[in-house]
């Protein structure tokens, strides 16, 4: 199976890049399910059900968010209704929505996907290991699921490392989001499990983690704070993490980091440069 997970999307620019690529993106590398996170999709704080369903128009499969999901009012009423909608799974119970679900793609794969949200230097939701060990203790991979993927939400390097490594050899993908800056880390680690750190932001990269940054440069320097971030609105980079998996186990075969447009180093994976030339040459055309 062919999966494509997409870093945080921030505000419009990084909307224009998922517009822009994923189309291509999902036909060139044949992909069987396409991830996001949305957090910061609109307008750099939270996600909205219009903004949903341009991202379900556009071919992506499941929204993952993370501590911006509330952000947005409309929200809290609406997640219950929109199981491709997820937010972190360990909050408290009764709190509206789903922190993981099974999805069926076109050829009949069973995808299981989860949000968890790290503790350090976020907020204090209840254990993420513990509400991803309760989550695994019902599914069998390469049994009962053909594919897992967990999107840990979190500051913290240290803390993603942990849960991916606690997971390894039992879920397909481990993907942290959160801190909007692409990790060197895209490996597959001892027991088959793909992991990165963190796979980056879709947004524009002139920017402080997306926001303008005058406005974020300012912040740091004054202790009044006067003026909201907005986010910046040059042309973004499509940050993302190409993973294929083995139809038997499960597990990873392959992972690559994919980066397009925008100011950061062009990254395609090795098959797309190999089957599709003109694709590459396109891309690098200014």
């Amino acid at each position: 199976m062919r999966i494509l997970f997409c870093g945080d999307i921030v505000g419009r620019s990084g909307r224009q890049a998922l517009h822009d690529h994923l189309a291509s993106l999902r036909r060139q590398l044949d992909l069987d399910f396409v991830i996001v996170n949305g957090e910061n999709a609109a307008h750099g704080f939270g996600i909205t059900p219009a903004i949903c369903e341009e991202f379900y128009g556009l071919g992506v499969d499941v929204i993952t968010t993370g501590n911006h999901v509330w952000d947005q009012r409309e929200i809290v009423a609406y997640i219950d209704s929109d199981p491709r909608l997820l937010r972190p799974l360990n909050y408290t119970p009764g709190t509206p929505g789903q922190g993981a679900a099974i999805y069926t793609t076109p050829k009949g794969r069973r995808v299981l996907v989860a949000n968890v949200m790290c503790r350090l230097f976020m907020e204090l939701l209840d254990d993420p290991f513990a509400a991803v060990e309760s989550l695994m203790r019902q599914h069998r991979l390469g049994h009962t699921i053909d594919a897992v993927v967990i999107d840990v939400h979190g500051e913290a390097t240290s803390e993603k490392m942990a849960l991916g490594q606690s997971l390894d050899g039992r879920v397909s993908l481990v993907v942290g989001t959160h801190t909007h800056v692409p990790t060197a880390d895209d490996q597959i680690l001892p027991g088959g499990t793909a992991y990165q750190t963190d796979t980056g932001m879709c947004g524009d990269y002139d920017s402080v983690i997306g926001m303008r940054k005058q406005t974020a440069i300012a912040r740091f320097r004054r202790k009044i704070v006067n003026d909201r971030l907005h986010p910046a609105d040059g042309e973004a980079t499509l940050c993302a993490l190409f993973v294929e998996t083995d139809d038997s186990t499960g597990l990873a075969t392959r992972v690559e980091p994919v980066r397009l447009g925008g100011r950061l180093r062009r990254r395609l994976p090795r098959l797309l440069a190999a089957e599709s030339p003109a694709l590459v040459t396109a891309q690098r055309t200014p």
